[in-house]
């Protein structure tokens, strides 16, 4: 074969996928081509329920993010301004904790307000993560726990709202969210680290 006539370069490989186990590492796990679409019922369910939530949107967004530095301290290595508190009572007094927690319930609020939306839902789940990928260097994987932690305290605290049905709607979106949110840190080149390189 002639230099012309060489076949075309094979197509490179898709980019692992992230979902990070421990800091400096990434796990390869297949990742679906798409996040599962939500159901026309499971939006609603799910804006049902968040509308409950959402009037105390700052007492709950705290007791997830309290519960989530105490179960999981090692978060709490990307903020400074309370990385060294311990006691759960003086997180909770925290004007910088409540205002992140803020910022997470409101995030959350508009990706619930646009469920019908999906290229608006996307758009903003692809700033948050490309936010904490590049700016904040945060492990992905600490979306994943923050989730679940969030579907516990949202199933404690609002009982009422979230049988076991609603709470597999929930998981269901929060699965969509990591989804979207990992896809934005594979989208900023977010490089995987081997253990031999650490």
């Amino acid at each position: 074969m002639s230099r012309r006539e060489s076949p075309p370069p094979p197509s490179p490989p898709p980019p692992p996928q992230l979902l990070g186990v421990r800091r400096g590492e990434v796990e390869r796990e297949d990742r679906p081509e798409r996040a599962e679409p939500l159901s026309d019922a499971e939006r609603e369910i799910i804006q049902d329920t968040w509308g409950h939530v959402y009037k105390n949107c700052e007492d709950v967004g705290v007791s997830v993010l309290i519960r989530f530095f105490v179960n999981f301290p090692s978060a709490k290595q990307y903020f400074s301004q309370f990385q060294d508190m311990e006691d759960p009572e003086e997180m909770e007094r925290s004007s910088q904790l409540r205002h992140h927690a803020r910022r997470v319930m409101n995030a959350l609020n508009t990706v619930v307000e646009n469920l019908h939306d999906p290229e608006k839902v996307s758009a903003v789940l692809a700033l948050v993560g490309k936010a904490h990928a590049i700016k904040h260097k945060v492990e992905p994987m600490y979306f994943k726990i923050l989730s679940g932690v969030m579907l516990e305290v949202l199933a404690e605290d609002f009982p009422e709202f979230f049988p076991v049905e609603v709470q597999m709607v929930w998981t269901k979106l929060m699965g969509a969210v990591y989804w979207h949110v990992t896809g934005a840190y594979t989208d900023v080149g977010w490089l995987q680290v081997s253990s031999s390189a650490v």
